[in-house]
């Protein structure tokens, strides 16, 4: 008997048959509506799905639209989504600032009143479930030709070691041609230090200094200062006027970048609101925020609220006082992605947000918080191309490799890489070595730790925020143990700049934002922000047999660091691995924060017996969803446990 084609076979030559008639008819509408009927059809089938997954857009409401800059998902099984003024001047300048608490679960959502511009603000989860979220936005750029008013960073110097001086927003600076700029933002300058007088000598006085950024209270070239002066403060006179003065080295009609606030918040992920705690001592535009082993918080890099880079001037935040404490110096470029590896130590894979000199900060390395030293690391492919590109911890966390995908060149650069490296940090000498290729160079990249050890990755674009219509529908899965990728699902929406992903509890991924420079091939339409919330359900969730799916029940919420805990888990026997993955928490392609812990298991008849490594710098403290997963790939949903 002669070969008989199955039913799918049958469907799809049917679909394959009515391309094949319209294009005899020459009807290029038909043809194409045709087409896409048919791939919605094919990439709709189980078979197809259970080999490359499937994407949904998520119903949103149109009031809980966002521009998504920010991503992290909660201890609460919630997303918080954030805005700030959503890179958009007109919100900035209406003081709108947003924030939304999306339910994966119920697809609902929640507006969150939000106390300052968070936009382009670093973020990370504290021990206690809590967001630390430092940082934002303090005034938007004005690009060359765009600026009418003179102006720049002026230094205020008191030389009063009895009083700090507070000045209020507005304060007027005259120069010595008798011009006035006025202070964006109140400045307040601590009290000058005063060491005590040696026998026969005086006191010696510190003047203390901050900065400020001002501009000409009047538009036009008349008031650009090309060299430096020393400026009054007004109002002030007799000895206050000689303790306290600015001094600025140019005030120009150059572009003037973002500037950074101080401001620092907690977000409660219990009662769902911010609360403000101590400010930074500088202000920070596109800082990165990692976890330390000690539960405290490094911040570093950032543009100030003069719009300049930080040059080194880091800090730490302790959770138990709420207050900043000064850091080791050391100079990265704007949001660096910085690993918190074994032994404490901090790497550097060398991708970044890209603000600070092309030539310096730019080279990948091992930086040790103990003695501020820092030893770079040889061996990457394309460096001059890891600005916008992705990094992460490979899973699990225990192999110490890090990824490096993709990346372009610096600033507006059309350079684009396909180019991955993983570096090996356990070797005596570590270098980085090429892995295999992206399907073409790629900015932007987001790339999630799955429960079954994969990497999924999605999105970029080809050139700088999708110039040129050039967005990249593609995904694909990078295996650790085989070091390949192999394809998934293409996303229907876009993702370039502003774009985030994270792993939800029940194993799906969830993609957010997108901000395309122009909306036109021809770059001659602007660019809308992407707001639509599109999921990805992966190839082992298609696989799963109806309620054959691993199911955690009951066991301890609070696991002992280095001890055994025993869960409940429906089909235990089935168990072949245990992983404690910490949540994402992304901005700008960059999540420090996520890692997938290997943990050793036994089983028992219906219960499954795992160990939680001991090592803080291996698993920091804090809140992450407890996978198990079969011998096929196939997860559990999650259940939260918290490392205390």
């Amino acid at each position: 008997m002669g070969y008989r084609p199955g039913k799918r076979f049958k469907k799809a030559a049917i679909g394959t048959g009515v391309v094949l008639v319209l294009a005899a008819l020459n009807a290029p509408a038909a043809i194409g509506f045709a087409e896409e009927q048919y791939h919605e059809y094919r990439i709709s089938r189980p078979g197809y799905q259970r080999e490359f997954g499937s994407w949904q857009v998520q119903g949103t409401p149109d009031s809980y639209h966002l521009n998504a800059i920010h991503a992290t998902l909660l201890h609460t099984g919630k997303v918080l989504l954030i805005a700030g003024s959503g890179n958009d001047q007109k919100q900035f300048d209406a003081g709108t600032f947003r924030t939304i608490l999306w339910d994966p679960e119920k697809n609902s959502y929640e507006e969150i009143r939000t106390p300052a511009d968070l936009f382009c603000a670093g973020h990370t989860q504290l021990a206690d479930g809590r967001l630390l979220v430092a940082g934002g936005t303090a005034r938007y750029e004005l690009l060359d030709g765009d600026v009418e008013r003179a102006g720049g960073r002026m230094l205020v110097k008191n030389e009063n070691p009895d009083d700090p001086v507070r000045l209020k927003k507005g304060t007027g600076f005259i120069a010595p041609s008798g011009l006035v700029y006025r202070t964006t933002a109140a400045v307040t300058v601590p009290a000058a230090e005063k060491k005590a007088a040696k026998r026969g000598r005086k006191a010696v006085v510190t003047a203390a200094e901050a900065n400020v950024f001002v501009e000409a209270e009047e538009e036009g070239r008349g008031y650009v200062q090309d060299r430096q002066a020393q400026y009054a403060v007004e109002g002030l006179t007799g000895k206050s006027a000689d303790n306290v003065y600015g001094l600025a080295q140019k005030l120009t009609m150059d572009k003037q970048d973002f500037q950074g606030i101080k401001d620092t918040f907690e977000f409660d992920p219990v009662r769902e609101r911010y609360v403000r705690v101590d400010p930074m001592d500088k202000a920070r535009w596109y800082p990165t925020l990692v976890t330390l082993p000690d539960g405290k918080v490094l911040s570093v890099s950032g543009l100030d609220e003069s719009g300049e880079i930080l040059y080194g001037d880091n800090e730490v935040y302790d959770p138990k006082t709420k207050k900043w404490s000064k850091a080791p110096n050391r100079y990265f470029p704007t949001y660096p992605a910085l690993f918190l590896t074994a032994g404490g130590k901090l790497f550097y894979s060398g991708a970044n947000a890209g603000y600070g000199p092309a030539d310096r900060g730019r080279k990948p390395g091992i930086w040790d918080l103990k003695d501020n030293s820092f030893t770079t690391v040889p061996g990457m492919t394309d460096p001059d191309q890891l600005e916008t590109a992705g990094s992460l911890l490979l899973p699990p966390a225990q192999d110490q490799k890090v990824m490096v995908l993709g990346g372009g060149g610096v600033g507006e650069s059309a350079k684009a890489t396909p180019r991955t490296s993983i570096i090996d940090l356990t070797k005596d000498r570590p270098a980085y070595a090429d892995g295999p290729e992206l399907p073409q160079g790629t900015r932007y990249l987001n790339s999630v730790i799955m429960p079954d050890d994969t990497v999924f990755t999605s999105g970029g674009s080809a050139d700088y925020r999708g110039r040129g219509n050039s967005d990249i529908h593609k995904a694909q899965f990078y295996d650790p143990g085989t070091n390949s990728f192999t394809r998934a699902a293409d996303p229907k929406v876009g993702r370039n700049y502003h774009s985030e992903a994270v792993l939800l509890p029940d194993g799906r991924v969830a993609t957010f934002g997108s901000d395309s420079l122009f909306g036109d091939k021809a770059n001659t339409r602007p660019g809308t922000f992407e707001k639509r919330i599109e999921i990805f359900t992966p190839p082992y969730l298609h696989t799963a047999e109806d309620g054959k799916r691993l199911s955690i029940g009951a066991g301890p919420e609070q696991p002992g660091r280095g001890q055994k805990a025993t869960y409940e888990v429906e089909g235990a026997e089935r168990v072949a691995k245990a992983r404690l993955i910490r949540p994402g928490s992304v901005t700008h392609v960059t999540d420090v924060e996520q890692r997938s812990i290997q943990l050793d298991v036994k089983k028992s008849a219906g219960k499954v017996t795992v160990t939680v490594p001991a090592d803080p710098s291996l698993v920091p403290p804090g809140w992450y969803m407890l996978f198990v997963a079969d011998g096929k790939g196939v997860p559990s949903e999650a259940k939260w446990v918290h490392v205390p």
